[in-house]
């Protein structure tokens, strides 16, 4: 069951949240995104495919602005993420959420605390508050009865799961996936996958993927970008890029991938 208010988006989002706009980055003489130039609406579900190393990850660390780009704008809600002045940029980032490969919990808090400690120290919401929206996402993502363990104690995939509960606790307009099974054992990536399903079909959260997972991506995506080399080759559904795929890189990409 989906909590009350889920995390996800208000009426007064502009249709267009996110916008790159000749974003180049460059690390020494490798240029990993080549003036790039795409949007995501509001509530759409985009997936980023494409060989490592073609910029996709980079994308999404520039939207946590763990990364900035040599050249070119980022705009989010209408409002300017790069470049911007930093508080600016706090007030950006309180809108999105990210999950990474890596779960980083804090090992020394238990789960609901894990799940409370942003919304309260960040949002400064009450500690009551944030505990109740805790619990209803610990419920969502199947690990109700898990609220007083620590991550230590358990799987890897219960420990994404948190993850995701973590980043959905600070009710964010964009949540973005990189790769958030890849650390993990194969037994345990569907029930992840489950998860992020559930959400994408019960909430109208924003969300940019970027997924080896290619089942996955056909799944819960609205549209679809395939990368190579820095830029988007193709866009489109992802019955069209799944089924029939107009350039023959993405074509041998995805022989390889399925």
């Amino acid at each position: 069951m989906v909590p009350e208010e889920p995390a996800g988006l208000t009426e007064s989002l502009p249709t267009e949240l996110i916008r790159f706009e000749k974003v180049t980055k460059r690390f020494g003489d490798n240029t990993v995104l080549d003036g790039l130039d795409f949007s995501v609406q509001a509530g759409k579900h985009v997936t980023l495919i494409g060989p490592s190393g073609s910029g996709k990850t980079t994308i999404l660390r520039m939207l946590m602005t763990l990364t900035q780009p040599d050249e070119g704008t980022i705009t989010v809600a209408g409002e300017r993420l790069f470049p911007a002045g930093e508080k600016e940029v706090r007030e950006i980032r309180k809108k999105i959420g990210m999950v990474f490969q890596q779960f980083n919990l804090f090992p020394n808090m238990k789960v609901l605390r894990n799940i409370m400690e942003a919304p309260v120290t960040v949002l400064g919401m009450s500690k009551d508050e944030a505990e109740a929206r805790a619990r209803e996402l610990l419920d969502l993502v199947g690990l109700a009865d898990k609220h007083d363990a620590y991550p230590s104690q358990l799987s890897g995939g219960q420990q994404q799961r948190v993850a995701i509960a973590r980043a959905l606790a600070m009710r964010p307009q964009v949540l973005l996936l990189d790769e958030v099974t890849s650390a993990l054992d194969p037994e345990l990536v569907a029930g992840v996958l489950d998860v992020l399903s559930d959400i994408a079909h019960t909430t109208d959260i924003t969300m940019l993927c970027v997924t080896h997972e290619m089942n996955f991506a056909r799944d819960i995506s609205d549209q679809v970008l395939m990368f190579d080399s820095g830029r988007v080759i193709e866009s489109g559904s992802p019955e069209k890029i799944f089924s029939d795929p107009s350039q023959e890189r993405t074509r041998k990409f995805l022989s390889a991938v399925l």
